[in-house]
């Protein structure tokens, strides 16, 4: 298995993905195949799928393709080595032409985030990884940006946390969201964790890379796919960074899991303030 191989031809893809993000005139055509209006597929999502998934299947029919817009709920994330790909990743960003949506493209090899590439093409930002060999910037920076002079995690009041609503609006992990989001921005004179500030960009894969590059210290998501965290979650880790459960115990979350704590890379203080995070998560994330 050539990684360095699939890796180049992530980035080809995802240059070529962002050409057709760039020249698309965003519109949803098909909004009820999804939940509601906060959850939107266009007609570019499924032609940029179709492009990947046909280059990828040519190059590698060996391997299994995984994706977000022919996702078959009866065919789930197996061991295999396999392509976990979302095509754009904040499609409501694309709509809305907020520039702030991706094209993911992740390999996996027994459930491990093993490549990834993820790419904002109005940003013309591009991350990637390959497992054990570091991650990087546009290909030549390494990350996360401050190398070395990482600061330590010196707890959630000094955090900047990455949020999202996500489309569930209703029912019990709602309802665990807006409580916790209270707890995390209360004032601790009134039992809150007050931590610095929170940002909702709507994106998880770019969250995640703002985790790995240090521009955001945690990213807390409970409800997204493994398409949505798989390329960013080797380039968190090959920068330093860590991924923890989204609910209180688990240092060893699944991929495919849907509840995620991403947290940078630190010379100190990882531990303390994912255990921090936890102790102020009100109720359980059900995924």
């Amino acid at each position: 298995m050539d990684l360095k191989d699939i890796h180049d031809s992530l980035v080809s893809l995802a240059y070529k993905a962002g050409d057709i993000i760039n020249n698309a005139l965003p519109e949803t055509n098909d909004t009820g195949s999804k939940k509601n209006s906060a959850d939107l597929v266009t007609e570019y999502d499924r032609a940029v799928e179709k492009m990947i998934s046909t280059s990828l299947k040519e190059k590698y029919p060996e391997y299994v393709f995984h994706g977000e817009e022919t996702y078959d709920p009866n065919r789930p994330l197996t061991d295999a080595p396999t392509f976990i790909v979302d095509p754009i990743d904040g499609t409501v960003n694309f709509v809305h032409s907020f520039p702030y949506a991706c094209v993911s493209l992740g390999f996996a090899v027994n459930r491990v985030p093993t490549v990834g590439v993820v790419y904002n093409p109005v940003t013309k930002t591009l991350y990637s990884a390959i497992r054990g060999q570091g991650a990087f910037l546009n290909l030549e920076t390494r990350l996360p940006l401050k190398g070395e002079n990482a600061e330590p995690l010196t707890g959630l009041s000094n955090a900047l946390v990455s949020i999202e609503w996500g489309s569930d609006r209703s029912g019990p992990n709602w309802e665990t969201k807006i409580a916790t989001f209270v707890k995390l921005g209360q004032a601790k004179e009134n039992g809150g964790a007050m931590v610095r500030s929170f940002r909702s960009l709507g994106s998880a894969a770019l969250n995640m890379c703002a985790v790995a590059e240090g521009t955001m210290d945690l990213y807390w998501e409970g409800g997204c796919w493994e398409w949505d965290v798989c390329a960013a979650w080797v380039i968190l880790t090959e920068a330093g960074g860590i991924v923890a459960d989204g609910s209180p115990g688990g240092w060893n979350p699944r991929v495919d899991g849907r509840k995620y704590l991403a947290v940078r890379g630190a010379p100190a203080g990882q531990k303390e303030i994912v255990e921090e995070f936890w102790g102020n998560i009100q109720g359980e994330l059900q995924y």
